[in-house]
């Protein structure tokens, strides 16, 4: 074998070695995925990143994929003639709104469970009405009423554990009900927190559009790899953090208080993000974790 294919095949080794702890660490534990923004646009992408799940769950994790859908929903809804409305992020979606967009989600939902499946991995997609999983009550973002947007009050996880005891993977699209059965969108990122809670997850990776976490957005040298959940939350008392990322960083600090072991904030657009993430020393996204865990990261732990 000539030198130069020699190289390239112990770097291949290298990397395999390098991810080895972190297999063994994680084997068996639950990690949820969110997945949307750009990275679901992007056919490539949409196919990188379902390949990292898919791998995830063949080297051992128990992966739950949580997926969005707005840009689409927003292109439908504006087929129809309507305009898409916000407040603080959420959409405003009234009867017409919530029928698109329940109709948008579920095919989203069965496009990720055939990608899933293409790669010899059996999955199963649900929304949160299945089973019970996601009961929701109306939200009032500021004391608004903005439609049927749901609040999620309670989480029933049976159905993914008994889909991953079976070996499935499980996909889940963001709708629920209320106690009265009237079905509701729900933020994707609120129903990923949710669920991560709910079964007691090792990890919460969100997959956006920025490459993670920034003191000051507007000075790309303010990047912040790593950080506690009070030091976020700090972070956000100081009005440092605003935007879309005001609620998902809050999301997170929730995740990590409630029994979730690290958070991560990932560029979707990125090849390959969650592995480069999980599986190497050094990462390339925004880890929120418990209090006291910083330096149990900086040995590598």
């Amino acid at each position: 074998m000539k030198e130069q294919d020699m190289s390239k095949v112990l770097s291949k080794a290298e990397v395999l070695i390098e991810a080895l702890p972190y297999i063994q660490k994680f084997n068996r534990k639950y990690i949820v995925v969110k997945y949307g923004g750009s990275a679901m646009s992007n056919e490539e992408l949409q196919k990188n990143v379902i390949k990292d799940v898919t791998l995830l769950k063949l080297v051992g994790f128990k992966p739950i994929i949580v997926h969005g859908g707005g840009k689409e929903i927003s292109r439908w809804v504006e087929k129809t003639g309507k305009e898409a409305k916000f407040v603080n992020g959420l959409r405003v979606t009234d009867a017409e709104t919530m029928e698109i967009a329940e109709m948008v989600l579920n095919k989203v939902n069965k496009s990720l469970v055939t990608m899933v499946q293409e790669l010899g991995v059996k999955a199963v997609g649900i929304s949160g009405k299945d089973g019970g999983l996601l009961t929701v009550d109306r939200k009032y973002p500021d004391g608004q009423d903005i439609g049927f947007v749901g609040d999620i009050k309670a989480v029933n996880p049976k159905v993914l554990f008994d889909l991953i005891e079976k070996d499935f993977l499980p996909i889940v699209a963001p709708i629920g009900l209320d106690d009265h059965f009237q079905t509701y969108n729900i933020n994707a990122d609120d129903a990923a927190c949710a669920i991560a809670k709910a079964v007691g997850a090792e990890k919460l990776a969100f997959l956006t559009d920025i490459e993670g976490l920034y003191k000051d957005i507007n000075d790309k040298a303010s990047f912040i790899s790593r950080i506690t959940a009070s030091q976020a939350d700090a972070l956000i008392e100081e009005g440092f953090i605003g935007g879309g990322m005001l609620p998902k960083l809050g999301n997170c600090t929730s995740a990590i208080k409630n029994g979730v072991n690290r958070v991560h904030i990932l560029d979707g657009r990125i090849p390959h993000c969650l592995l480069l993430e999980i599986f190497t020393r050094n990462g390339i996204g925004t880890a929120i974790v418990q209090d006291g865990d910083l330096e149990k990261m900086e040995m590598g732990e």
